[in-house]
C-alpha cells in the first residue's frame, strides 16, 4: 500500500471518530507489511496525528474528546504490544533538576512537539516563557487543558486568567485545601511529573526537579486521576 493510500486509510477511519474491529485489522494487516521498517512505522504514526490535528480544527467540543479517543486507539495499533520490552512499558525515563538543567527550556519543547493533546495539572503557572508555549500549541489546534489551584490563581503574576483569555478550558479546586499536584500529559503517550512548579522561581533559584516518562501503568494512573479532578472541579 503507498503512503497516499495509508493517509486515506487513516482519514476513512477517523470520518465516525471511531476506530472499529475491522478498521483495527486493516491496520495490523498494513504493519505486517512493512515489519520490521520502524520509520515507515513512524511516518504512519506522524500521519495519525495530522489526521487528527486537522479534525480537531474543525470538531465541536464534545467531538474533540472522539478525536482523542481514535487517536489513542490508532496510535496503540500501530505501536504494538510486541515492540515494545517486556512488562508492556516503553523504555525511556529522563531526569531533570533544576536550576542546573534547562527545566522551562524541555517544558517548552514538549508544548512545541505536541501533537494532539497536552493535559496540564499543576499547582501554580506564572512562567510566561511557558504560557507562550501553551498558546503557541493552542494556536496549532492542540487540546490543551488546565487544573490549577484557586489559591494560586489568585497570586500577582499567575497566568491563569490569560489562559482563559486565550480559550484553553481552565478548571480550579474550590476547596479551603490545595490542589497540590505537578503534572502534565503529553499527547498520552508521555507523563511530565515532581516537585517543579511552573514559576520563574523554580527555574532560577529554587531546587526542584520532574521527570518524563513513557511508562504506560503510570500514564494510566495519572491520566485517570486528570480525569477525577476535571470532573471534580466542573
Amino acid at each position: 500500500m503507498k503512503d497516499h493510500e495509508v493517509k486515506a486509510l487513516l482519514q476513512e477511519t477517523l470520518e465516525d471518530y471511531q476506530l472499529t474491529k475491522k478498521e483495527r485489522n486493516e491496520l495490523r494487516d498494513l504493519l505486517d507489511n512493512v515489519r520490521g521498517d520502524e520509520q515507515r512505522r513512524a511516518l504512519y504514526r506522524s500521519m495519525a496525528f495530522d489526521a487528527a490535528r486537522e479534525a480537531l480544527a474543525k470538531a465541536d467540543a464534545g467531538q474533540r474528546f472522539q478525536v482523542l479517543d481514535w487517536l489513542e486507539g490508532t496510535v496503540k495499533t500501530l505501536h504494538p504490544a510486541e515492540n515494545l520490552p517486556a512488562g508492556g512499558k516503553r523504555e525511556g525515563a529522563k531526569s531533570y533538576f533544576s536550576p542546573d538543567d534547562n527545566c522551562v527550556g524541555k517544558i517548552t519543547e514538549m508544548f512545541g512537539t505536541a501533537r494532539a493533546s497536552v493535559d496540564v495539572c499543576v499547582f501554580t503557572i506564572t512562567d510566561n516563557r511557558i504560557v507562550d508555549a501553551m498558546e503557541r500549541a493552542h494556536r496549532r489546534n492542540v487540546q490543551v487543558r488546565v487544573i490549577s489551584d484557586d489559591d494560586k490563581a489568585m497570586d500577582a503574576g499567575s497566568d491563569i486568567d490569560r489562559l482563559e483569555r486565550m480559550g484553553i478550558p481552565v478548571r480550579v479546586d474550590r476547596s479551603e485545601h490545595h490542589m497540590h499536584h505537578k503534572f502534565a500529559i503529553f499527547d498520552k503517550s508521555k507523563l511530565l511529573t515532581g516537585s517543579y512548579n511552573w514559576t520563574r522561581s523554580a527555574s532560577l533559584h529554587n531546587e526542584e526537579n520532574f521527570l518524563i516518562t513513557t511508562d504506560r501503568d503510570l500514564l494510566k494512573d495519572f491520566t485517570r486521576m486528570f480525569d477525577k479532578l476535571w470532573r471534580d472541579f466542573s
